[in-house]
């Protein structure tokens, strides 16, 4: 476990994990919201982002939590670990209003500093229709794939047990 990708709905908590993981496991972390927004929410070009996904996939180590579907399949290819958090809708939204509420105002740990918390109706329906509309494609993709290790978490006590007996020197 050295390339590993956290993916799954708005409000899942892919940073968090991400955030834990890297310090258990002394990895880099890298979040992709964090590379692809700029203050006040503005979006980086496509391309400089694809090719500063590419640059961070070449390194030895590292953790990727995000989906942005235009660099999935170049990250797939790449890492040898997925986690997969597939929890339910109503787990997401709920924490997606509680991390709105949580950073009223501000920016968020794991966001670029001048993009304060927001949440809009288009992220609303997007973590609602998460499980009919792009897990399918996901679980999809990953049933096509090679990766060494795929984990498949359904609710945030399953990734809590995972995480917990997960051994900080794991097979690096």
């Amino acid at each position: 476990m050295k390339r590993i990708l956290i993916i799954g709905s708005g409000g899942a908590g892919k940073s968090t994990l991400s955030k834990q993981l890297g310090e258990k496991l002394s990895i880099p972390v890298y979040h992709l919201d964090t590379i692809f927004w700029k203050p006040g929410w503005t979006p980086t070009d496509r391309d400089i982002f694809r090719a500063e996904i590419e640059h961070l996939m070449a390194a030895d180590e590292w953790i990727m939590d995000g989906n942005f579907g235009g660099t999935l399949d170049s990250r797939l290819q790449r890492c040898d670990t997925v986690i997969f958090l597939h929890y339910s809708r109503w787990t997401c939204l709920l924490r997606a209003v509680k991390r709105r509420l949580m950073y009223h105002g501000k920016s968020r740990p794991d966001m670029t500093e001048g993009c304060k918390e927001k949440i809009d109706l288009d992220f609303l329906k997007w973590i609602y229709f998460y499980n009919d509309r792009q897990a399918p494609q996901v679980i999809e993709k990953l049933s096509r794939s090679s990766i060494e290790r795929i984990v498949h978490l359904k609710s945030p006590s399953a990734t809590s047990k995972w995480f917990n007996n997960l051994p900080s020197s794991y097979s690096k």
